[in-house]
């Protein structure tokens, strides 16, 4: 799942910033079109944590993705949708650059820690 519009990556440079999500990587969790609100700082990322990567492999794709593990210095990420494999199967270690807190449209409520 991609985050929308140019220049999301400038965006997430304030504290607490307002994404919209494209994609269907992270159904049932979250789906196209689904706005959320993206924290940077704050706790660490820990395993089970819904957050918005870039690939080290494709830094220009910011992508939403729940956090696995710790590897190589960075994270390695995978969508909810086990069909859809954009993902760090594919691409690898992402960077983390902040995490996911809430969905604000269309169904407010906080994500879960695990997969649906």
């Amino acid at each position: 799942m991609t985050v929308e519009g140019a220049g999301a990556a400038a965006r997430l440079r304030r504290w607490l910033t307002a994404v919209g999500v494209t994609g269907p990587s992270m159904a049932p969790t979250l789906r196209h079109g689904d706005a959320v609100l993206v924290r940077r700082g704050g706790r660490s990322v820990r395993p089970g944590d819904v957050v918005v990567a870039v690939f080290r492999t494709r830094p220009e794709l910011l992508v939403v993705k729940r956090a696995v593990r710790r590897q190589d210095g960075g994270w390695w990420v995978r969508g909810d949708n086990e069909f859809v494999t954009d993902d760090s199967r594919a691409y690898g270690v992402a960077d983390v650059l902040g995490r996911v807190v809430c969905r604000y449209w269309p169904r407010p409520g906080r994500l879960p820690r695990d997969p649906l």
